[in-house]
């Protein structure tokens, strides 16, 4: 499976019913895995829905967000919480696509047309249940539509050259399914490259696994540094999203994160900046069950380089009724193009 996909479709498609049944059977070993996986449309593709005819290209100035939305879940609440926050591009992590614990709704498309947005989405994971222990019990005699579970780059402003970049050899969550939670796929990332006043910047979603160490986090980082340095030709680049930095101390600020997570050693040798474009705080929260409990950590971040970046924020993720909307907080911050930070 390469691991830089490129072909745009206006909608992928959901695997055969053939293929769910056969995954029940076999053995969960990497040759099962890879076999059921090649091929598999699903995978090979980036769906893209542009921006509306006339949008405008933006001025050099853009607010960027990155949220993992935990399966975003809550349609309405969500929209109007990002219409709040008001980005101009958002970098969003794990959203269903066709599954129960979502409603079976497209839960980006239904999100890029709530805010009048264009979006980019790629699976990061088939799903062959209904989740976690947690949901397997609240969605019990429900089928997904699909089963799809990826990440996504949404823009108010023109994008091209979308890409998804496969950031390990996948079968992780197929390998280690102990918990019933069985998956096909691999992590990665969402890029595309924004047309703004100021010329083109490269965004990218990244989703890091949590499901191991920090020496594979980084390596995962120069997978996606890899492909950025194709990707980007030059131009500013803004990575955002869950990097899963789970070796952080946790609590508030850390001075020298690179002291825990060689990953920062590896941006900052590419050129990226993190100092201004994240607050210290942390960036997980107990969801509504009362799970997860504390001690929380920093695990969600921005990344810049080329840019000017100012006026970072770590803004909790709830409705109207301070009920969590996932169990991650979003992230913003302003950026100027054309003006790199001193």
């Amino acid at each position: 499976m390469s691991a830089l996909v490129t072909r745009p479709v206006r909608a992928l498609p959901r695997p055969d019913d053939a293929l769910f049944r056969e995954a029940l059977l076999v053995p969960n070993d990497r040759e099962q895995h890879d076999r059921l996986t090649a091929g598999l449309a699903a995978f090979d593709g980036v769906e893209i829905r542009p921006v509306s005819a006339g949008a405008a290209p933006g001025s050099a100035g853009l607010r960027i967000a990155a949220w993992n939305a935990e399966r975003l879940k809550y349609h309405g609440p969500s929209c109007g919480f990002v219409q709040e926050v008001a980005p101009d591009i958002l970098l969003l992590t794990e959203a269903d696509v066709g599954m129960a614990r979502a409603g079976n709704r497209h839960t980006v498309d239904d999100l890029a047309t709530g805010l009048g947005m264009g979006y980019a989405y790629g699976v990061e994971f088939l799903e062959l249940g209904l989740g976690d222990e947690r949901e397997r019990a609240w969605h019990a005699g429900e089928a997904n539509a699909v089963g799809f579970h990826g990440n996504a780059l949404l823009s108010r402003h023109p994008f091209s050259d979308a890409a998804i970049i496969r950031l390990d050899d996948g079968a992780v969550w197929w390998l280690d399914a102990r918990d019933g939670e069985r998956r096909l796929g691999w992590r990665m990332a969402v890029a595309a490259r924004i047309a703004t006043a100021a010329g083109p910047l490269l965004a990218v979603a990244v989703h890091l696994e949590s499901k191991t160490d920090a020496a594979d986090r980084a390596a995962q980082v120069r997978r996606l540094l890899d492909a950025v340095e194709a990707m980007a030709g030059g131009a500013p680049v803004v990575l955002g999203g869950d990097f899963n930095t789970n070796a952080l101390p946790p609590g508030a600020s850390v001075a020298e994160p690179q002291r825990y997570e060689p990953l920062f050693a590896d941006l900052a040798a590419a050129g990226f900046d993190w100092s201004a474009c994240n607050t210290p705080d942390v960036t997980q929260r107990t969801r509504p069950d009362g799970t997860p409990q504390p001690p929380f950590r920093r695990i969600d971040w921005l990344f810049t380089r080329g840019l000017a970046a100012a006026a970072p924020r770590t803004i909790p993720a709830v409705d109207g009724s301070d009920r969590a909307l996932s169990d991650h907080e979003l992230i913003a911050v302003d950026v100027i193009l054309g003006a790199v930070r001193e």
